[in-house]
């Protein structure tokens, strides 16, 4: 990794606020660019139920990852992508794609793929990306190595907040058993399961605002000299 290139690893289970704090962070400086590599996951399931292709079918995916192509670019200081010419957009956000999203990243070859997609975004410049791997495996060498939680109530009832917002539906408990699974396949995973980076910073942020997490993050970086120092 470039020596210029500053790479800020936000990692945790699902709804620990990865998302929010992670945007917060690169709008709060000059030049991070926000990278959200779930959202490749998800690219990659959209694209398997639009082809009819079996997520559970390993091989079937990778034959669909070597015909397509992946384009990166970046858009408003968050990079994002089409795949085969065509932006996802909302549709990744989607429960069919949320409901098999698991499947896919569980995959050893689909992890290969987006791994090396997710590192050659440093060339983008400094980049402040969230996931589930990005500490322990796809920018292990980076100072900046963070792992978000929260209580599973807690992340369940932001999860389903943001899904009444999109789709109207609100039910915590079916949420909360949802997350729970999905943590379950995260942590057991043979390939690159979630788990605590070497030497990252642990934040629970139950009891905490979206700001003082934020604010964590950014004091850190200027301490250590990634950013400038606070405006008085």
């Amino acid at each position: 990794m470039n020596k210029e290139i500053t790479v800020v690893a936000v990692d945790g289970p699902s709804a620990s606020g990865k998302s929010t704090v992670s945007r917060r962070v690169a709008a709060a400086t000059k030049d991070f660019i926000y990278v959200d590599s779930g959202s490749l996951y998800r690219g990659v399931t959209w694209k398997c139920i639009r082809e009819g292709v079996d997520v559970r079918d390993t091989q079937e995916v990778t034959n669909l990852l070597i015909r397509m192509n992946m384009e990166l670019f970046v858009e408003n200081r968050a990079v994002r992508y089409r795949i085969d010419g065509v932006d996802p957009g909302q549709e990744i956000r989607g429960a069919a794609v949320r409901e098999s999203v698991a499947e896919i990243a569980a995959q050893q070859p689909v992890r290969v793929y987006i791994v090396e997609k997710l590192r050659t975004m440093a060339a983008f410049g400094s980049l402040v990306m969230e996931g589930r791997d990005i500490g322990s495996v796809v920018f292990p060498d980076t100072p900046f190595k963070y792992y978000l939680d929260a209580d599973p109530e807690e992340r369940a009832r932001r999860r389903s907040a943001e899904i009444k917002v999109s789709e109207g539906t609100d039910d915590v408990g079916a949420v909360l058993n949802a997350l729970k699974r999905r943590d379950r396949k995260d942590a057991t995973r043979a390939t690159s399961p979630l788990q605590i980076a070497l030497g990252a910073k642990i934040i629970n942020s139950t009891g905490m605002g979206i700001e003082e997490v934020v604010q964590v993050i950014l004091d850190d970086l200027r301490a250590a000299g990634a950013i400038p120092p606070a405006e008085a």
